[in-house]
């Protein structure tokens, strides 16, 4: 009789500890899927938060290549601009300078008249001071990019030269040279001033 019931709370002790050992295991499945529910919260509020910051990288990406073209295109605005004022610039001060040096030719067509005239007189001091004016004329508007259209007893050339008459000469070699010159031309930098008014040999 004392060994059935030692038997049978051997037993409900088993069963007890059985029982408790159950409810660990409920307890801790339980404490486990609270556990993976709430990480499974957390990491969609993180995967939430990296498709947030990542939308907003892409705005910032956007907007810093917006100001990046908007940058390259000012700078590419502000250097035409910067070349168009310098090229206006430079033609000003070319048109300006063509104008006046234009405006000087009437003068070095009179001093080279003058010391035409001057070449039948006596008067040295005349000639000397007429010469010198025109050499020092002559002089600075070299400076400025003045030439001389060298035309007489060259080959007539309508780039350069402007025939106003023709004289018939014998020698045949001398036919289509520029057998006189009755108004002086001129280039400028390279380019026509003026036209030198020739007489043509036919």
């Amino acid at each position: 009789m004392i060994k059935n019931t030692e038997n049978k709370d051997a037993q409900a002790q088993q069963e007890t500890a059985a029982e408790k050992e159950q409810k660990v295991d409920k307890k801790a499945q339980k404490a486990a899927e609270k556990a993976e529910k709430a990480a499974e919260k957390e990491n969609a509020k993180l995967n939430e938060k990296i498709a947030e910051l990542e939308k907003e990288l892409a705005a910032a990406k956007e907007l810093a290549e917006k100001e990046k073209n908007d940058y390259l295109r000012l700078m590419a605005d502000f250097e035409n601009l910067r070349r168009h004022s310098a090229e206006d610039r430079i033609n000003l001060i070319a048109t300006a300078s063509v104008d006046t040096i234009k405006g000087l030719l009437p003068v070095l067509d009179d001093c080279e008249r003058a010391i035409e005239i001057l070449s039948k007189s006596s008067d040295e001091a005349a000639k000397e001071g007429t010469n010198l004016i025109y050499n020092k004329l002559m002089a600075y508007l070299k400076t400025k990019g003045l030439e001389v259209i060298d035309a007489k007893g060259k080959k007539f050339d309508t780039d350069f030269h402007e025939a106003v008459a023709q004289f018939p000469v014998p020698e045949e070699d001398k036919k289509g040279l520029v057998f006189d010159v009755v108004t002086t031309g001129y280039t400028l930098n390279g380019n026509i001033l003026r036209f030198a008014k020739v007489v043509v040999g036919i």
